[in-house]
C-alpha cells in the first residue's frame, strides 16, 4: 500500500518547522488560508443556485463594479483572521483602507495582503477564478501599524501564494524554501500535498495575454509578441497563446509547464493594470522561489519600491528565458524581432 500524501498542515510541520520563514505563527497562518479556500470553494460550487452571481451595483476603490462574489470571498478572508489572532493587519485589493487588529498586536508580528477573487469576470460562466497572498512582517513594538506599513517591496515578503478555483481547489504557497501545491480532497476536506517543490522550466511554448488590447501597446510589447507567432524550429516557435481571463488560472499553467504571461503597461497607461501588492508581488515571489523571473519589463517586480496600498504595476511573468526575451523586446535591445 503506498503513502498517504502528507496533508498541508503535516507537510508545514515536518518540512518547514526548521525554516526561519516558517517559524513564529506563520504554519497557522497559511492553514488559515487554506481554510479561506475551503469555505470560498465551498460557496463557488453552490453558486448558480444561491443568487449570488452578477453585481451588487458598488464600485470598489480601483473603480470596478464589485461582484457578489468578490464581497463575499473578502468578507470571508476578514472575518477568518478576525477570529484567528494570527495577524495584526491586514490589506485587500477590495477595501480602500487597511483592516487593523489592535488586540493582536504586538504578540503578532505578522500582516497579510490580499486579492479576495482574481478572475471575477469569469464567475458568470462558471470559468477558473483565484485569489492571491502576500505576507510581510511589522516588527515594530512601539506603534501599531499604519497603511504605510503594509506598502512593502516585494523582497520584505515572508510568505506569498495562490488559492486556484478550478477543476479542483488548489493551494500553492512559498516561504522562501521552494514552491509547493496542494490540492483539496473534498472528501475528507484536507489539502493534499500533489506538487512538491515546483520548478518552471526555463522556456515555455505557451504565451498569456489579453490580445484585444494590442492596439493600445508600444512598439517593443507588439513586436515580442509578434515574435512568439512566427514559425522557427529552432526555438521552438510559434508559441501556443492560452489566455483565461483569471491571473492566478494563467500563471498558474505556466509555473507548471513554462512559458510567459504579460499585462503590459499601454501607451495611454504606462503604469500597468494590476497591483503590485495584491497580485504582482506575491506570484513574483512564488515564481522566483520555482526557479522563473517576474518583471515591469524594465525592472525586477520585487524591487519595485511602493508609493501606494494600491499600486498598479505592468507585468511579465514567467519561464525565465521568456521574461528576458521579453525584456529585450520593451526595452528596444531587439527592435523588430
Amino acid at each position: 500500500m503506498g503513502q498517504f500524501p502528507l496533508t498541508l498542515g503535516r507537510f508545514i510541520s515536518q518540512k518547514q518547522a526548521d525554516d526561519q520563514g516558517a517559524s513564529g505563527g506563520l504554519p497557522g497562518l497559511l492553514v488559515q488560508v487554506g481554510l479561506v479556500g475551503k469555505l470560498i470553494a465551498q460557496d463557488l460550487r453552490r453558486a448558480g443556485l444561491l443568487n449570488i452571481l452578477g453585481t451588487t451595483g458598488q464600485i470598489n476603490v480601483q473603480g470596478e463594479t464589485v461582484k457578489k462574489l468578490d464581497e463575499i470571498a473578502n468578507e470571508t478572508f476578514v472575518k477568518v483572521f478576525e477570529q484567528n489572532g494570527l495577524v495584526c493587519a491586514l490589506a485587500s485589493e477590495e477595501l480602500e483602507k487597511p483592516v487593523l487588529f489592535p488586540e493582536n498586536w504586538p504578540q503578532t508580528k505578522y500582516m497579510l495582503l490580499f486579492d479576495p477573487l482574481d478572475g471575477s469576470s469569469n464567475t458568470d460562466s462558471n470559468m477558473p477564478l483565484g485569489a492571491i497572498f502576500s505576507v510581510v512582517r511589522f516588527e515594530s513594538k512601539d506603534r501599531m501599524p499604519t497603511e504605510d506599513a503594509l506598502a512593502r517591496k516585494g523582497t520584505e515578503q515572508v510568505a506569498a501564494g495562490y488559492l486556484l478555483y478550478g477543476s479542483s481547489t488548489m493551494l500553492v504557497y512559498t516561504v522562501g524554501q521552494g514552491v509547493h501545491g496542494f490540492t483539496l480532497d473534498p472528501g475528507i476536506g484536507e489539502y493534499l500535498l500533489s506538487h512538491e517543490s515546483i520548478l518552471i522550466p526555463a522556456r515555455g511554448k505557451v504565451y498569456s495575454v489579453n490580445e484585444g488590447n494590442y492596439q493600445k501597446w508600444a512598439a517593443g510589447t507588439k513586436q515580442y509578441v509578434e515574435y512568439l507567432k512566427i514559425f522557427d524550429t529552432a526555438t521552438r516557435r510559434p508559441y501556443s497563446g492560452r489566455y483565461s481571463g483569471c491571473l492566478v488560472a494563467d500563471v498558474h499553467r505556466i509555473l507548471l509547464d513554462g512559458g510567459i504571461y504579460l499585462y503590459p503597461g499601454e501607451l495611454a497607461k504606462p503604469e500597468g493594470k494590476l497591483r503590485l501588492l495584491y497580485e504582482a508581488n506575491p506570484l513574483a515571489l512564488v515564481v522566483e522561489q520555482a526557479g522563473g523571473r517576474a518583471s515591469t519589463g524594465t525592472m525586477r517586480i520585487m524591487d519595485v519600491e511602493p508609493k501606494q496600498l494600491h499600486q498598479r504595476v505592468p507585468l511579465l511573468i514567467g519561464s525565465s528565458n521568456d521574461v528576458r526575451d521579453a525584456e529585450e523586446f520593451i526595452q528596444g535591445k531587439r527592435p523588430g524581432g
